[in-house]
């Protein structure tokens, strides 16, 4: 089981490199890890599991946040329904984007940042996405809202992005968004 002693901060150098692609068909040590990913969400945000092991609640994890330069991701939220949708992914990626953007009214967080950082984090309002699941069967997606600005946050990862990357230096609060804009608000606080 996986803890937040496995999870690597900022500053850590494997969070600033870009991960490396997972040979298709996954091996079964890259399967058992991106189950232990997913578990791991599942159990920060079950109470009681992460009282009792001192777990972050989040919504979100990305391989080089437990030191391994991969592309894994897994991601456990609601969707727009407010239904509970898992994805745990080899070499995900956007294939399509929308002009939109959004961003977290309470700004973002993250399981290897243990501080508070302000800011507006512009990201696409709807994505389309593509990635292999744990039997290593290829899946197309569309995202929108909360979901799209998680998986967005996680494939940053995999890229050596951290989301404060993303933040205007000079006005960390300077609208990004055209005409229309989408502002989610993020009622769990839970780290992407």
């Amino acid at each position: 089981m996986l803890t937040m002693n496995d999870i690597i901060r900022e500053g850590h150098p494997t969070l600033r490199k870009k991960a490396e692609p997972i040979s298709l068909p996954p091996s079964t040590g890259d399967k058992e890890t991106l189950k232990k990913m997913l578990d791991f969400l599942v159990h920060s945000q079950d109470p009681e599991m992460a009282e009792k092991h001192g777990l972050r609640p989040g919504v979100g994890l990305a391989a080089p946040q437990i030191n391994i330069s991969k592309q894994m991701m897994a991601i456990r939220s609601t969707d727009h329904n407010d239904e509970i949708v898992e994805y745990a992914l080899f070499n995900p990626k956007i294939i399509s984007h929308s002009a939109e953007t959004t961003y977290l009214e309470s700004g973002e967080g993250c399981l290897s940042v243990d501080r508070e950082v302000n800011g507006i984090v512009p990201r696409y309002a709807r994505i389309k996405i593509e990635g292999y699941n744990l039997e290593g069967k290829k899946i197309t997606e569309r995202l929108r809202g909360f979901l799209a600005i998680v998986f967005q946050h996680e494939l940053d990862h995999l890229n050596g992005i951290m989301f404060y990357d993303r933040i205007e230096q000079d006005d960390p609060f300077k609208q990004p968004l055209p005409p229309g804009e989408i502002v989610i608000r993020n009622d769990t606080d839970a780290p992407l």
